[in-house]
């Protein structure tokens, strides 16, 4: 059964980005907030961000808190901060499938793939 997790590595510090803040929206006529996370120590969320039932075809959007994240981690940089919250939108073709969405974050980019 298909699912969708996340990783989130601060490139600055070169660590994972712990404590950082992540929401899951369903993108349809009106955007829905799915669920809430925060990342744990290694940068990850514990368990899957959406599987199981929940888990279906269509365009998602996961935000990421990276200004409240930068600034409580005391990463310097010019207010107001050019990244604050990082929308990457996506698509869910195959349920059975396993999305990986990672985010490699600094003060000034990110950068994002389908993972594994």
């Amino acid at each position: 059964m298909g699912r969708l997790t996340t990783h989130v590595l601060d490139t600055s510090s070169g660590k994972p980005a712990a404590g950082l803040k992540i929401e899951l929206w369903s993108i349809v006529a009106k955007p829905e907030l799915v669920k809430t996370a925060t990342t744990n120590g290694d940068g990850r969320v514990d368990g899957a961000i959406l599987e199981g039932d929940s888990f279906k075809a269509g365009t998602y959007e996961l935000r990421f808190h990276a200004g409240a994240y930068l600034r409580s981690s005391g990463a310097k940089f010019d207010e107001p901060a050019f990244l604050d919250v990082i929308p990457i939108r996506f698509g869910i073709s195959n349920p059975s499938q396993h999305y990986h969405v990672p985010l490699l974050l600094s003060p000034y980019g990110y950068s994002t793939y389908r993972g594994s």
